[in-house]
């Protein structure tokens, strides 16, 4: 990834996207230094950074922690945007509700390129979406903003992630009960709700297979009932 990011022409014409957590599809985020080093290659060569964070809340638990990447990258100055998504850890499928964020570099034009950077988002807006629905923004509002509902929501977090890491826990034991072929660890050290199993295209297909065939006996079986 870094041999890739130094190649990459420099100026902020070039765009990339990052997970800012609990990558997907793979579940393997970057180490807090690893990150940091990724934001030194892309400050040098002035690569303009867009985070996608649809999963905050779902790698540690923490609000706090799995944001370090993008605190740390305008921590160093770095122009950046971030499309943040409640659909996920505030269960808002189908609400669309969410956030989109600009954060200008620091110094005396920061002001105008806000201004200009709105400008154009009201036009997009306006010509993609003009009134889109209220419902989810307002939940979004009333948890982010009282205290009490917030705590509560933190709360739940931490209870979620702890059980996706409790269900990777028990995938891996089974695994490693029933004898499987291959090794496993990857499994829970992997965060997040999905995973890169590391099977080959042949053997998803296989399960794909298999997984169909005995879903149809099933479904027959309760037609037949």
């Amino acid at each position: 990834m870094t041999r890739t990011l130094n190649s990459a022409p420099k100026g902020n014409s070039n765009i990339v996207v990052l997970h800012g957590c609990a990558h997907n599809p793979t579940g393997v985020d970057p180490t807090d230094d690893e990150w940091k080093e990724m934001a030194k290659i892309m400050k040098s060569n002035d690569l303009f950074p867009f985070f996608d964070c649809a999963y905050q809340g779902f790698a540690t638990g923490y609000l706090s922690q799995d944001n370090f990447a993008v605190r740390y990258f305008v921590e160093q100055g770095i122009q950046l945007v971030i499309a943040q998504s409640f659909a996920k850890n505030l269960g808002l499928y189908g609400e669309r509700a969410g956030a989109f964020h600009l954060v200008a570099s620091p110094g005396p034009g920061a002001s105008s390129t806000v201004d200009r950077v709105a400008s154009q988002l009201s036009i997009l807006q306006r010509s993609e979406i003009s009134s889109p629905p209220i419902y989810g923004a307002q939940i979004a509002s009333i948890i982010l903003n009282d205290p009490r509902p917030f705590i509560e929501w933190e709360a739940d977090l931490l209870t979620i992630c702890g059980l996706i890491k409790k269900m990777r826990k028990c995938l891996k034991e089974e695994l490693d009960r029933l004898q499987t072929p291959g090794t496993w660890g990857h499994i829970v050290n992997q965060i997040g709700m999905l995973s890169f199993t590391g099977l080959s295209p042949a053997q998803v297909l296989e399960l794909r297979e298999k997984c169909l065939c005995i879903w149809l006996k099933l479904e027959g079986s309760v037609l037949r009932a």
